[in-house]
């Protein structure tokens, strides 16, 4: 009984000292501080060898001005224990109380300490950087290294120069670190990216490419072609990367790998002259028979992308001769489901679509491959108005690949195919839970979606817009374009609340681009900045019209205007990092 009563006092003063932390800190984190420093101290007073909460006391007593307290603690535990970052820890007692002299003379004690001992650079470093005394913790860092060169502070250095605004040495110590300890490449890259997103000017950019270019020409390891490479997707410029991957390969042709991932996001990205001049690169240098598919495919998309109905029988033409050619079996998988969807789509000969993905399920697939092949024949049913039958597809997918991207991707349909029905309830029940997707593109397409059956919702409880929209939202899913286009045109006319409007406005927009009339395109965008700017597809707007201006109009200045926009009123848009690169290319910045 003894024991047990032991043990519960034990735990009850254990359950009292947290609560008495978290008091503390919580009194500290809204800067109640004469309320802190009282709780700290009684908690240091209990474990006076704990340096977390001497911290906080000194903390405490520096943020009141009780600076002299602050001092005779510092002292008091220095000549106990004689830390060296505690000379730190007096000078910037100092330096609070502007004491230059004072202040210098114990962080130069501290200097002098890692002079004798350089291992005393971890803890003495560290207290400068969290006190941004960024000048004593670079010297720190080069004092150590000046008595053991062996030792390697680049990325600490690196963070502290780009703290004190040293851009080039910044870079410097990056790209060394990078190559010396290759698997913090990633983490590098990850502070270059928010450098280069921040650089509206495009400073650090140039700079950075400078460097690269230089350690490219001078050191002949692939590793900075590829940094160059990476790079220049950063900056979309993806015929400069492939120049870097032809390298790469040129010297090491064991993997095609990058080369495609660079070809899909010179596509994604409508940079299609590169895509198609790095898929037939591919073509010309690969006997593998899955990659010559692959990239079959990707330049079969693009085409069928740029299409019009006239070039339809070649296309056709084409696709048969390619599925001749490799013949039907699970490797050529990507050109049936391809054929299939065109024979639907395009050639509005749904049947024989199903024929062509009926027959490609007999084969020997995986689970995946099978799920593929359903996806998009549930895609052909919903062509049809096949609902049923295609939510049943749908729903399979969901269930045996729940937790994959592909079973996020068909309750994403689930929720479409409930939304062109007007089932809007259902619809926003499925895409409530998929706005935190792991896989970004299916997220924002429900949010999406959320947002427009939402907002619609509130300001019409009949949905009488909405059932109208969603079933011009439906005409262009059968690619029915100009049908889709005079259903938006009598949405403007015949509207009942003024929130379906720039969503139509935008939805109309995009038609007339993809019928290539851009003059009736940029109007669409015009009247959404005009008459709704406070919109979520302003921004849109901006972007569309900017490209418009400036890839089909070639008006630079107004293109320039546009862009500017985004730049400076639009920093959260997801064209901001276009907008920006393209405003500065029509300025005319140079290219290093």
């Amino acid at each position: 009984m003894k024991s047990v009563y032991i043990l519960i006092c034990f735990l009850f003063s254990t359950v009292c000292f947290s609560q008495n932390e978290l008091l503390a800190q919580n009194y500290f984190d809204k800067g109640d501080f004469e309320k802190a420093v009282i709780s700290y101290e009684e908690l240091f007073k209990s474990q006076p060898t704990n340096g977390n909460y001497f911290q906080r006391v000194i903390d405490c007593y520096q943020q009141l001005k009780q600076f002299e307290k602050a001092e005779k603690a510092i002292k008091e535990r220095l000549d106990k224990y004689n830390q060296a970052s505690l000379l730190v820890e007096l000078g910037y007692n100092y330096q609070l109380q502007k004491d230059v002299a004072k202040s210098k003379k114990y962080y130069d004690q501290a200097i002098d300490k890692i002079k004798k001992n350089p291992n005393l650079v971890y803890e003495i470093a560290y207290v400068f950087e969290r006190k941004i005394v960024i000048d004593y913790a670079l010297l720190s860092y080069e004092t150590a290294l000046q008595i053991d060169p062996k030792m390697n502070f680049n990325f600490q250095m690196a963070i502290l120069y780009g703290q004190q605004g040293n851009t080039e040495l910044m870079i410097e110590k990056f790209l060394t670190e990078s190559f010396v300890n290759q698997q913090n490449l990633n983490a590098i890259q990850n502070q270059f990216t928010r450098f280069i997103t921040e650089d509206a000017q495009g400073n650090f950019n140039n700079l950075l490419k400078k460097a690269l270019l230089i350690r490219v020409q001078k050191n002949q390891d692939i590793f900075w072609n590829q940094y160059l490479s990476w790079f220049f997707v950063q900056e979309k410029e993806f015929g400069k990367a492939f120049l870097q991957e032809k390298a790469i390969y040129k010297r090491n042709p064991e993997s095609f790998s990058n080369i495609i991932n660079l070809a899909k996001l010179a596509a994604e990205e409508n940079d299609q002259e590169t895509a198609k001049e790095i898929y037939g690169f591919i073509l010309e240098n690969t006997l593998d028979i899955e990659l010559k598919i692959q990239a079959h495919y990707y330049l079969m998309k693009l085409k069928i992308e740029a299409a019009s109905e006239k070039d339809y029988p070649i296309i056709n033409t084409e696709l048969e001769q390619l599925l001749k050619q490799f013949g039907i079996s699970p490797y050529s998988l990507l050109l049936q489901k391809m054929q299939a969807h065109f024979e639907t789509f395009n050639l509005k000969n749904p049947e024989q679509g199903k024929l062509i993905l009926k027959k490609a399920l007999e084969l020997p697939l995986n689970q995946f491959q099978q799920a593929d092949m359903k996806m998009e024949l549930a895609d052909e049913l919903l062509y049809q108005e096949k609902y049923n039958q295609a939510l049943l597809l749908y729903s399979q997918i969901e269930d045996d690949l729940k937790n994959d991207a592909i079973g996020h991707e068909a309750s994403l349909k689930i929720a479409k195919t409930s939304y062109f029905q007007a089932d809007f309830a259902w619809a926003t029940k499925q895409v409530s839970q998929l706005k935190a997707a792991s896989t970004q593109l299916i997220a924002n397409d429900a949010l999406e979606l959320f947002l427009l059956i939402n907002d619609n919702t509130v300001s019409d409880s009949t949905q009488t817009d909405l059932k109208k929209f969603a079933h011009a939202d439906f005409l262009i899913y059968q690619n029915k374009t100009t049908d889709a286009l005079a259903a938006f045109q009598a949405i403007l006319k015949e509207h009942k609340t003024d929130e379906i409007m720039p969503v139509t406005l935008y939805r109309i927009g995009k038609i007339y681009e993809k019928m290539g009339d851009f003059t009736l395109a940029i109007a669409q965008y015009e009247r959404i900045i005009k008459d709704y700017k406070d919109c979520i597809y302003v921004d849109e707007a901006y972007y569309f019209s900017a490209e418009i201006a400036n890839n089909q109009f070639k008006d630079s200045e107004k293109a320039k205007s546009l862009y500017e926009q985004i730049i400076f009123h639009h920093e959260d848009s997801i064209y901001f990092t276009d907008a920006r690169k393209k405003y500065r290319q029509l300025r005319g910045d140079k290219d290093l």
